[in-house]
Parts: structure tokens; sequence; C-alpha cells
């Protein structure tokens, strides 16, 4: 089973689903996995902070209400919620030209962001819209995510380089960096390669303990001990440590339509993101889980991310994945990584202030580029080179435009790339095999299933883009053979015509009298009987000429020939 639908259970919402029930062997399992999370999650969202724009303990402040409340809400018992590149890279995108980034005012917008976002994820939780999530083709998706990652990675080049980054657009960036190269403070460049150096001899080794993490502890020492802003290498300073303090934001009511657009944006990933997510580990572990149930999850996680002063929380498949590799099974793991979240915030946030920025900019370049989806654009190129026209267009949408339009082509892309297949869908032609089976055939053959009998197999629904194709293709093959006595159209794919289409069809049906051919349909299934009956079709073609099968049409053929 993947995800369940039952009214009920939604109806009553229970908490906790996530978490219990759990085997008490397991629990052990899930409290030692949550404190590995924790290692691994506490520097990863230090970079997606960063990326945000936002205050550095901000970031740590999404692991803690906004995780906690999902547990205590979601259906979901994999899924982890929390800052994500994605979404970060959206606030950002949207905040820059509004406010100064890290001030008490982007913070502010951004709180009001989730708020917002937390109202459409309630809505549509409400109103059951979880399939919405379908609208967002992994194709775009993609496309969309290699685009953030180009747009991260070159925007944290100026900090690795020790380069004031005053430019504002990817390009301007690039152009800003290759010009002031020659102030290049190479101390802050020794520290950003020697970062990267540790994260990727930790992947390379197979370390228990995530390189990020190593990466972070040992500049923070080296920073202490050796005085590193002696060489200009520029720290963090102070990091405010306590818990966060709980507060409506405080945005002028003037300014809140201007954060629809980031908010809606946001919405859209989260929902993509977090359904796509949650489907997978069902599956691979044969789970259920309630899509809705979990906006309401989603929902309340960001109105607690709004008024805890932080910004908006997504379902993270890279968290998810972390927990699974390293033992979690359920929202255990993350109640426990709350609990060591709080003891940082209560006790360790000190010794942050020694934190050379170079390593963050470090961090979140290679966040960038695992965002940048080598294998699956190569996949596409190979596979499907029209799809892979629209991820690489998304992805330069992302990369040249913004995040936000980036998000608004990636939609518009994957409605045009459904249209695509419904307007032109694969409609072929059924004969028989010895033994009575049918096969299929190219329409070009014009192979009759019988002498004088056609049957024509339509692959999509019958609505207003695809009608003219229809009823070419059945005239054109009405005309290509004068011994055509019956065409049959097989319906098994049709599930829906609307009105155009109904049009069209009387159209068929009125030419082909004309041509003394006989229509006859098969497999009709009985919504689209309902809507043939109502709009006088049936009528016109008559009840004994509807089949329930492309068999029956032929043994019915055969004694009106005999």
């Amino acid at each position: 089973m993947t995800h369940e639908k039952n009214p009920k259970r939604f109806l009553h919402f229970p908490f906790f689903q996530g978490a219990f029930p759990s085997s008490p062997k397991q629990i052990p399992l899930e409290i030692t996995a949550g404190i590995a999370f924790a290692a691994f999650a506490i520097p990863e969202v230090m970079g997606y902070t960063k990326i945000a724009g936002m205050p550095l303990v901000t970031g740590i402040y999404t692991i803690l209400l906004p995780m906690l409340v999902f547990a205590i809400f979601g259906s979901s018992r994999h899924l982890v919620v929390g800052a994500d590149s994605a979404t970060a890279a959206i606030i950002a995108s949207g905040l820059i030209t509004m406010a100064v980034p890290g001030s008490p005012q982007y913070v502010a917008y951004a709180g009001m962001i989730a708020l917002i976002a937390a109202i459409f994820l309630l809505i549509a939780g409400l109103l059951q819209l979880g399939f919405l999530a379908d609208f967002l083709s992994h194709t775009v998706l993609i496309g969309f995510l290699t685009g953030v990652g180009i747009r991260i990675s070159i925007s944290q080049l100026a900090g690795m380089f020790g380069i004031s980054a005053g430019s504002y657009g990817t390009f301007m960036q690039l152009a800003s960096l290759v010009r002031d190269l020659d102030l290049t403070n190479v101390p802050t460049l020794i520290v950003s390669l020697s970062v990267i150096g540790i994260i990727f001899l930790s992947e390379r080794i197979g370390s228990k303990v995530p390189g990020a993490l190593i990466a972070i502890i040992g500049a923070i020492a080296a920073s202490w001990m050796f005085d590193l802003t002696s060489y200009g290498i520029i720290i963090l300073d102070a990091v405010p440590g306590g818990l966060p303090h709980l507060s409506f934001p405080q945005v002028p009511l003037s300014d809140i339509p201007k954060l629809f657009n980031i908010s809606v944006a946001c919405f859209l990933i989260i929902l993509a993101q977090s359904a796509a997510t949650s489907r997978a580990y069902s599956v691979k572990f044969s789970d259920t889980f309630n899509e809705n149930s979990d906006l309401i999850g989603l929902s309340l996680a960001n109105a607690a991310a709004g008024i805890s002063g932080t910004f908006v929380v997504n379902g993270s498949p890279t968290k998810t994945e972390m927990v699974r590799s390293v033992g979690g099974q359920t929202q255990l793991t993350q109640l426990t990584t709350v609990f060591i979240v709080l003891i940082v915030l209560m006790f360790f946030t000190r010794p942050f202030a020694y934190l050379p920025t170079a390593v963050l900019s470090s961090m979140v370049f290679l966040i960038g580029l695992r965002l940048i989806d080598t294998e699956g654009m190569t996949a596409l190129h190979r596979q499907r080179p029209v799809e892979f026209n629209v991820a690489l267009i998304t992805a330069m949408t992302v990369v040249v435009i913004g995040v936000e339009q980036g998000i608004v082509i990636a939609i518009v892309l994957s409605v045009i790339a459904h249209l695509r297949h419904s307007y032109r869908p694969l409609n072929l032609l059924l004969v028989p095999k010895p033994g009575g089976a049918m096969r299929t055939v190219p329409l070009e053959k014009g192979q009759q299933a019988v002498e004088g009998l056609l049957i024509y197999r339509f692959g999509s629904n019958l609505y207003f883009a695809n009608e003219n194709r229809f009823t070419k293709e059945i005239i054109e093959l009405a005309k290509k053979d004068g011994s055509l006595k019956w065409f049959c159209i097989s319906a098994t794919n049709i599930g829906d015509i609307d009105f155009t289409a109904i049009e069209a069809f009387k159209n068929v049906c009125i030419q082909l009298q004309q041509m003394n051919i006989t229509l006859v349909l098969s497999e009709v299934v009985q919504p689209v009987m309902n809507e043939l009956d109502r709009d006088g079709i049936t009528k016109m073609i008559g009840r004994d000429h509807i089949f329930e099968s492309v068999q029956d049409v032929i043994e019915a053929y055969k004694r009106t020939a005999d």
C-alpha cells in the first residue's frame, strides 16, 4: 500500500500517526538515529539558512518547533520536515529587493511568508487537494532543482574567495567575481578548500560522523586557537542561544500582498516535493499515509515556523534519506532530534561565534552542486529529448530570471507536457491474432480486422484539443479502402468526452453515414455511455451497434456479412 484516502481517518486526525505504533525493540534504534540525524541536520540547516539570507540561529529553529509539530500532526512515518534548499532559494530570490538579508524586517517578511504558505496548505488539506502535487511533473522538477543548484553554487563563490558579493543576479555575480578575482583573500580560500576537502574525504571513506560537522568543529577550534580574523577571515560573531521568541511577524498590511507570489511558489514546492517524498518512502517500506493529513501537518509546521521567528519548512527528500541511512523508521527519530536541538540551543550556540563565514559558503556551494541533477538531465537527453528541452528551459529560467519565475514556468511546462501527450495520443488499429486475441498495428497500415471491418482505438480522453485529430484520422481511414462496411471505435481509453468532442462525434457519424459505412462502438465505460445517451449519440448510432468487446463486434459483423 502507498497512500490512503479514508475520510474517517482524515476527520479524526489522530496524533502521532507517524510515530506509533512502534516496536519496543525499535525504540532504542530510533533514539540513536535521532542523535545521529541531529549531527547531520544542524550543519545542513545552517547552509540552508545562508541560502535564505536569514540569521544563523533561525535555521536551527526550523528543526525545533516545526519538526515537533509535524511529528505530532503528520501521518507519514518517514517524511522529515525542515529547512530546504529550494524554498530557501525562493525566499531569498523574492525578498532580496524588499529588505536587507538578516535584518529584523527581512526576518518578519520570511515569517509572514511561512504563515501565508501555512494558510494555503491548510486550505489544500481541508479541501483534500493533495492530488494537485501530481501537476508538477518529475521532468520539470529535475530542471527546476538543477537551476536552483546552479544559482546557489554561483552565489557562494564570492564568499568562498573572501570577496564582497555586491551584485544581484547569477550572471552579474559571475561577472563581479571575475572582475574582483585579484582581491581574493587567500587564507579564506584555503579555509573554503579545506572544508570541501574534509566533506569529500569523509564521504569517500564512509565516515559515520558527517564531514560537515567535522569541518565546522575544526574551523571553530582553529578560529579560536589561531585568531583567524587577524588573517582577514570573517567570522560569524555572536549567535544568540535559548528558545525562539513566539510572536506574530510584524509586517505592515500594505506589504502582505507583495509576499503572495513568494508564498504561492513555496506552497507549490512544498506540495509537490513533500507528497513525492512521502509516496516514495511509503512504497519502499510498505506503509500507509494520508496526503491530506500531511498537508495539515505541513500547514501547522509552517505556522509554527512563522511564529517562532524562522522561515518556510518543507518535506525534505535529503533529510528523509538521512534518517533512513542512520536507521530511523518513524517520527520517533525526529522527536529525538528535536530534543537534541533543544539542548544545543540552550547550551552550545556560543562557540558558533568563531565560525568563519567561508565554511558556510563552502557547505552551501556543495549543496548547490548536489542539486544539479546531471544524471537525470543526461537520462532525459538520451531517452526523452523533448522532455529534456522542457527541463532545460525550466533550469535556465531559474538561473537567468529567478526562482519564482522558474516555478511558474515549471507548472506551465508540466501542464503543456501533459496536454502534449493527450493532444497527440497513441492511436492504433486492432487486428485479431490466431486464437482470437487482439494485437495492435499502426494507423499507417490501414489493416482491417476482417474484410470490411476496421477497429480504431483512440488512446486518450476526447476533448477540444484532440477532437480534430480524432475526426481527421477516422475519415482518412474510412476513405482509404472502398471495401469498408463497418468502422468500430474501441473506446477503452476514453474516460471523458467534452462538449466540443461530442459535436465532433456527431460530425463523424454523419460523414460515415454519407459514405455508407456503419459506425459501431466497443468497450464504452459507463460515464461515457451516460454522456453519449444524454447528447443523442447513442440514438444516432443505435443501441444494437454498441458492444462490450471488440470480439463481440467481430462476431456481430460476421453474422451480418453471412
